[in-house]
């Protein structure tokens, strides 16, 4: 009879479950450009796969990985992009403190990169649009939503239930999902409306649609306004 390990243990557990891919996602994410301008492409490409293998793999899992449409997350989404094109020109970025000004990577525009009209160009595009809507919801939401926000509010997460209330996990798991984007303001503004979505209907499956809303008309306005500064 095989034993399964301590890491085997930590990896299956509900908490292994729903940090480690975000964690694994995350880090190639960090990765991008740091071999050469062409890298913040292919890697792009690399860790959407390696983001839809983990999906594959947390959803018979993690019950609450499951898609749900409603008309709160059709609103929510909707509003999220609002916000975030909205208020952009209105508050300074992380980006723009300190030296931190003259390190940043040039503007991901494969257009600019691979050249206008080029089969590389548009494949990137379209990556990159699929990725940020279909990819990337589940596995933000699932940490946030299911482990951050719970987590806080009790250690032994998995006990509480999405519609519980709590001050604390409500501010703090926003303020965290804020602060790991360029731009905070409206990062914290939509972890304040995701998890409102997610306690009113007391499962994480309508923020998953609503980010996806968000992150699909946020790829194709900027596309379609060149407003490139956004990717």
């Amino acid at each position: 009879m095989t034993q399964s390990t301590p890491s085997q243990n930590v990896l299956h557990s509900p908490l292994g479950l729903r940090v480690v891919p975000f964690v694994l996602f995350i880090a190639l994410t960090a990765g991008q450009g740091l071999f050469g301008e062409a890298s913040a492409y292919w890697l792009y490409l690399i860790k959407s796969l390696v983001g839809i293998g983990l999906i594959a793999w947390m959803w018979p899992k993690v019950a609450e990985m499951r898609w749900v449409l409603s008309w709160e997350a059709i609103v929510v989404g909707v509003l999220v992009f609002a916000i975030w094109v909205g208020i952009d020109p209105y508050f300074t970025h992380l980006s723009d403190f300190g030296e931190q000004q003259d390190k940043d990577p040039a503007p991901w525009n494969p257009y600019a990169f691979f050249g206008p009209g080029t089969p590389l160009a548009y494949f990137f595009v379209v990556v990159r649009i699929l990725g940020m809507t279909f990819v990337v919801p589940p596995l933000e939401e699932i940490f946030y939503r299911s482990f951050v926000y719970r987590y806080i509010v009790k250690p032994k997460f998995e006990k509480v239930a999405f519609n519980q209330f709590h001050w604390g996990g409500f501010l703090g798991t926003s303020l965290l999902f804020g602060i790991t984007h360029d731009e905070w303001l409206s990062g914290i503004l939509c972890g304040l409306l995701y998890q409102w979505l997610v306690i009113r209907k007391n499962r994480v499956g309508d923020a998953m649609t609503a980010h996806a809303i968000t992150n699909g008309m946020l790829g194709c306005y900027v596309v379609i306004r060149g407003a490139w500064q956004f990717w």
